[in-house]
């Protein structure tokens, strides 16, 4: 199928109070092709695909769409064009079926009433052509998985019968298999002819399935490239605009028989039955790995031992000494802090300023002995973490919503590192976040360890866990399945631990 320009970007510009997050951007955008956009958080990527999906309009520049001027007021107006856009926080209904979600707000009429065999006959349809076999059109979305309900984004995209994708992170939230099975989908588009325009932080995802990479740097076009002509490193270079390593570097521990652990967990289980009969013990100055499939129960153990869940069974012992942790204030009392994965939801209160969102945990240590607050202490003790994590922001009284998502995820490891934990969990810390907050996100994990903190780093990312980890342990189902060492750790041990092949199954009640 010959590839036909479908979609001209002319000098885009997007000026917000106090920033200019697109400045004179111009690129073509062609049928049949896979175009990745790449930049680091802020780099105006999120604003230039918000343009091109109607949320808001440019206020310089034009966008040609299929060789005619278009200026989209509304998303449904970019949808009835031929453009639809996936993003990364999905927008699906939870309680209605996956074909009222295709068809929300346009269902099939007959007469008066919705036909819903059409809409289940062509929702099943479209699951058929795009090869999705696995998800019924009755499904109740909320009981399929992440990666069901990005597939059925897909669908609910192509049944506008869209000319032009915009998929923002699709595969930030699935595993190994999900991510090649999607990439599959993604590539069956292209050959039908569908322009799809893909955001991704997952360079080496980028470089499988792009046919053309365009780099943003602070709101301007740095360049585009055939994906031939193109290799991590020159991407990561001109995205950042200097010569960058983005690999994380540490002394790794050794002689853990010598040392005493910080953290005990012995037969650990939840009310829930997410986590069973987990045990492993944690070091002084230790960044342990934890990793395994979505779903093996890697959050619920960390939120179970901070006391987020009821514990069945098992003890916990800290300094050598077994602990009752009945709440999350219990755990944060003895020092244990959690940094969790959904940042947005869990993590942070998005429409209070950055010193609030600091400062809420350690604002009792700042009070008088007569209750009273010091402002002054507590904008100082904000003040003081923003430079030592080098937070990007405006003022401490931005409201977090408006920073990046590096620089939201450094907000919450200062609320806790404020509070001087001996022990930190860090649940996806990297998860949705540029490779330079990635840098120093890696950096303050390296230097919390030298200080002497014990870390418990959760990532799904392969080379994290291999270059930061100085021991990985490995769940599926809820249990921890395999431990390994720096020395003996790779990829491939690790997935066999993760897919629970016939070789491990000799390594249930393995203890860290």
């Amino acid at each position: 199928m010959s590839k036909e320009l479908i979609c001209k970007l002319n000098g885009i510009s997007k000026i917000f109070p106090g920033v200019r997050a697109l400045d004179n951007v111009s690129f073509d955008i062609y049928s049949g092709e896979v175009h990745a956009v790449v930049g680091e958080n802020g780099a105006g990527k999120s604003t230039l695909m918000n343009i091109l999906s109607g949320v808001y309009p440019a206020d310089e520049g034009t966008v040609e769409f299929e060789g005619k001027p278009v200026l989209f007021r509304e998303p449904k107006e970019a949808q009835l064009a031929g453009i639809a856009m996936i993003h990364q926080e999905l927008s699906l209904a939870p309680h209605m079926t996956a074909a009222e979600n295709v068809y929300v707000g346009r269902m099939p009429k007959k007469g008066l009433f919705i036909d819903k065999v059409k809409m289940y006959r062509d929702t099943q349809a479209f699951l058929d052509e795009l090869g999705i076999d696995y998800i019924s059109p009755n499904a109740i979305v909320k009981n399929l998985s992440v990666s069901e309900q990005q597939l059925l984004e897909i669908v609910k995209a192509m049944s506008f019968r869209s000319k032009m994708l915009i998929m923002d992170e699709p595969t930030a939230s699935l595993t190994e298999g999900e991510i090649k099975f999607l990439l599959k989908i993604v590539d069956d588009l292209r050959r039908s002819g569908v322009a799809i325009l893909y955001i991704s932080h997952k360079l080496e995802e980028i470089m499988e399935i792009a046919d053309k990479i365009t780099v943003l740097r602070d709101g301007k076009h740095i360049e585009t490239r055939e994906r031939k002509d193109m290799d991590e490193q020159t991407m990561i270079n001109l995205m950042v605009g200097r010569e960058f390593d983005q690999s994380a570097h540490r002394e790794f521990m050794s002689g853990y028989e010598t040392r005493k652990p910080i953290l005990e967990v012995e037969h650990l289980s939840d009310v829930r039955g997410r986590v069973n009969d987990v045990s492993f013990k944690l070091y002084e100055g230790e960044v342990l790995g934890l990793t395994g499939l979505v779903g093996a129960g890697r959050s619920e153990l960390l939120e179970t031992i901070f006391g987020a869940h009821l514990r069945k069974a098992g003890t916990i012992k800290l300094g050598g000494k077994e602990v009752r942790i009945k709440d999350t204030e219990d755990a944060i009392n003895y020092g244990i802090a959690l940094i969790p994965e959904g940042r947005k939801i869990q993590g942070l209160f998005l429409k209070m300023s950055v010193e609030d969102n600091m400062t809420m945990v350690y604002l009792k240590r700042l009070k008088s002995t007569l209750g009273l607050l010091n402002k002054n202490k507590v904008k100082g003790i904000a003040d003081e973490y923003v430079k030592k994590l080098n937070v990007k922001t405006p003022s401490l009284q931005q409201c977090v919503n408006n920073l990046s998502g590096g620089n939201q995820q450094k907000t919450i490891v200062a609320r806790w590192l404020m509070n001087g934990p001996k022990i930190l969990f860090m649940d996806e810390p990297t998860h949705g976040i540029d490779i330079g907050a990635k840098s120093e996100i890696y950096r303050i994990i390296d230097d919390l360890a030298k200080q002497g903190v014990s870390i418990i780093l959760l990532s799904s990312e392969m080379p994290e866990v291999l270059s930061l980890c100085d021991r990985i342990m490995v769940m599926h189902h809820g249990e921890l399945r395999g431990v390994l060492g720096h020395d003996e750790a790779d990829q491939v041990k690790i997935m066999s631990y993760t897919l629970d092949s016939a070789a491990n199954d000799t390594k249930e009640g393995q203890t860290a």
